[in-house]
């Protein structure tokens, strides 16, 4: 652990001695608290209970066999830009494991102590819920030392087209990740968007060591793997993380497994039949939380619709329009009508803008809180659409898009959701069409029961802060 510390900057040392301590404390104090609420539902008040000292050894070992599992999983290894929901996964799945090590070892060594079941299962949630939270609050201070400045990694962008400056622009929008842009590589054609640019491909070890680069990211859509490959060992013995931001028109990201034909070596991009049983639970999701929050809004649901039509009495109160969804089919989706009765008597079909003059006064609230779709869970629940997948367009702008983005029809191999992984990244309203098309082309290829419920936890905090909601 020396060592580690010594090959980190002194603030990510000190985030990774953070880290341990606090990780310490929290599983240390999730096990006493674990003894406390045991002993409140306890349905026998006059059985007699082991005090609590009895089970210091046995919580010892157990906080340090978790701890032994989060540094094997990587968890005291900073990482830049490693989102909350994938840290509660991660977390998790860590005490799960550390919880099942814990057991085992406890089995042989503490044969003779049979702590109560229903303790070691409140340990284990209040574990990850401790964990994962002040591991928030370690990783909130750090980022604001990095806006202040602090601990900023210098990046180099290979790469100097559209995807360079996509990638450019992420990193300017988002300071608190600590990245600093020392300059791009080209192709030595000049280019007076991205600047400056330092040198060819073949210049990569030269700029990464004289420029004190710490990562490397390659946005290059024509890069070959010859020169991917002279990149990688040009840097071998420089302490330099390499990343790769692939062209998700051409190579879908897709977790790979291995297969064979008859010993023939193969990598499996897709399981369909796996697929397929997974879409039986992401509908059985569907229509689970969608029934089970129809019941449980429908008081404010009908709130709601008395409060639309007192604000606006002329028209109706569910706004009822064709989308296009699943294979290309058309559907009618449900929304609280937020606008005038007239909307598009004059413009015809038009996207939302900021400040749009159309909306009612009850609709610039709804709208702003994504209030106003809450009936597509009736959308959801008849199986027109999803909780969560590419967000459904109208008829006319499909038709307009499919011929200026390539494979744009191919997001609808997939239910239209009410929420997607494009919305929670902050792709919404006049965003760019092409890059909310790869989103969910990534979505669509790399889909899995994890992965919408991954993008349902983020959807509740991209409704508060989602400034392209309008």
């Amino acid at each position: 652990m020396v060592g580690l510390a010594r090959s980190l900057s002194g603030l990510r040392a000190l985030y990774v001695v953070a880290l341990i301590v606090s990780d310490f404390i929290m599983l240390r104090l999730a096990f006493v608290l674990a003894y406390r609420m045991r002993l409140v539902g306890d349905t026998h008040p006059g059985t007699p209970s082991d005090p609590p000292s009895t089970y210091d050894d046995l919580a010892l070992l157990c906080v340090l066999v978790i701890m032994v599992i989060f540094a094997v999983r990587r968890l005291y290894i900073p990482r830049r830009g490693f989102g909350r929901v994938d840290l509660l996964y991660q977390v998790g799945a860590a005490v799960g494991l550390g919880w099942l090590a814990a057991l085992s070892v406890t089995f042989f060594m503490y044969r003779a102590l049979e702590p109560p079941r229903l303790m070691l299962v409140y340990w284990a949630l209040l574990s990850i819920a401790l964990v994962w939270l002040t591991r928030v609050l370690v990783d909130a201070l750090l980022r604001e030392a990095h806006r202040r400045g602090r601990d900023l990694e210098r990046v180099l962008i290979v790469g100097d087209g559209e995807q360079a400056q996509l990638v450019e622009a992420k990193i300017r929008s988002a300071p608190e990740l600590g990245y600093r842009i020392a300059g791009f590589v080209g192709n030595g054609s000049p280019n007076p968007r991205v600047q400056p640019v330092l040198g060819g491909l073949e210049a990569i070890p030269r700029i990464v060591r004289e420029q004190a680069i710490g990562e490397v990211i390659i946005a290059w859509a024509g890069i070959s793997h010859h020169q991917l490959v002279d990149i990688v060992t040009g840097c071998t013995r420089q302490r330099v993380d390499i990343k790769i931001f692939p062209d998700i028109f051409e190579l879908m990201a897709r977790e790979v497994e291995t297969s064979e034909l008859t010993g023939l070596p193969l990598m499996r991009v897709r399981d369909v039949a796996l697929r397929g049983w997974m879409r039986f639970l992401k509908r059985a999701l569907d229509v689970a939380v969608s029934w089970t929050m129809l019941v449980l809004l429908s008081p404010w649901l009908l709130v709601m619709a008395l409060l639309v039509k007192l604000t606006s009495p002329r028209g109706p109160i569910l706004y009822i329009q064709e989308r296009v969804g699943l294979d290309g089919r058309p559907f009618y989706m449900l929304k609280f009508r937020s606008m005038r009765p007239d909307a598009e008597a004059d413009s015809g079909p038009v996207w939302a803008v900021p400040n749009d003059p159309r909306r009612t006064r009850l609709g610039q609230m709804i709208r702003r809180f994504s209030l106003d779709e809450f009936p597509q869970l009736i959308n959801v629940l008849l199986g027109e659409m999803s909780l969560v997948g590419p967000r459904p367009e109208r008829p006319e702008f499909v038709a307009q898009f499919a011929n200026l983005v390539p494979r744009y029809r191919e997001r609808h191999m997939e239910k239209a959701g009410m929420t997607g992984w494009a919305q929670v990244n902050g792709l919404r309203g006049q965003t760019s069409v092409v890059e909310r098309t790869e989103y969910d082309l990534f979505y669509v290829e790399t889909w899995s029961l994890a992965f919408d419920v991954k993008i349902l936890l983020k959807t509740l905090a991209a409704v508060i802060r989602d400034r392209n909601a309008y």
